[in-house]
């Protein structure tokens, strides 16, 4: 586990809305030093003096950052203020929250949903084909290989799945893109597991993996976005059904 000071870099005194100042200020910081989770940033104590507030005012910031899914903090010996998700890990929390009340509320539907991973995941399967790696092909095998030979409608079917939808965000090399990929991996997919898994093919959505797996593996980006439309396309299909037809499930 790593220890990083934060008075490697001295900060601003905070003015106007300390508490708010010094939460800005910390997210810079773990973005600007690429901190990841269970980077030690230091003692409460210690950040009080390092920013020349009282622990209250400091309190408060950390309680901000804290409800962001940013940091963590731990007591007793060794303990301290510890990063708890990079700045793009917090931003996918907060969309998977926001997106599963509205999912609960109905006030948006799956199928919607559906589109909208069409019109982010199709292109990033581009980028995955333009910048794959050794690595990248082998994270894509495994996790079709664990995918085989279970029930699509199950979690040991699923989660090799989005895997392998987390390793094309990764692939794609777009931070952005990966962490809006991430609520739709963490939120839509269980929904859509529960409401089509009786009908999922299972067969048909490996072999669609396989083909997206082909063109990145060749490097042809325009193969790997057909590959993946065809496969949420099949998705959104059935989704369709079920809105058009409730009690068909």
């Amino acid at each position: 586990m790593a220890s990083t000071r934060l008075t490697d870099e001295r900060f601003t005194p905070p003015q106007g809305d300390a508490s708010e100042q010094i939460a800005i200020q910390i997210r810079r910081y773990l973005v600007r030093n690429d901190l990841q989770p269970g980077d030690r940033l230091g003692t409460e104590q210690e950040l009080a003096r390092e920013f020349g507030v009282s622990r209250p005012t400091l309190r408060e910031a950390l309680r901000l950052l804290a409800s962001s899914q940013l940091i963590r903090a731990s007591r007793g010996p060794g303990g301290g203020i510890f990063v708890a998700s990079t700045p793009s890990e917090a931003m996918g929390h907060g969309l998977s929250e926001a997106i599963g009340t509205m999912l609960e509320t109905r006030s948006v539907s799956l199928g919607a949903l559906v589109d909208a991973r069409i019109h982010l995941e199709v292109p990033l399967a581009g980028l995955a084909a333009r910048n794959a790696t050794v690595e990248t092909i082998l994270k894509l095998e495994a996790a079709i290989a664990d995918a085989e030979e279970n029930d699509p409608g199950s979690d040991a079917f699923h989660k090799p799945i989005a895997c392998f939808h987390r390793t094309i965000a990764a692939a794609a090399e777009n931070e952005l893109m990966r962490a809006f990929t991430g609520w739709t991996l963490d939120v839509l997919d269980p929904s859509l597991l529960a409401a089509i898994g009786d009908a999922i093919d299972g067969e048909l959505v490996l072999e669609q993996h396989r083909e997206i797996l082909r063109a990145v593996r060749r490097g042809q980006a325009a193969g790997a976005e057909r590959a993946m439309r065809r496969h949420l396309e099949y998705l959104r299909g059935l989704v369709r059904k079920l809105e058009d037809c409730p009690d068909a499930k």
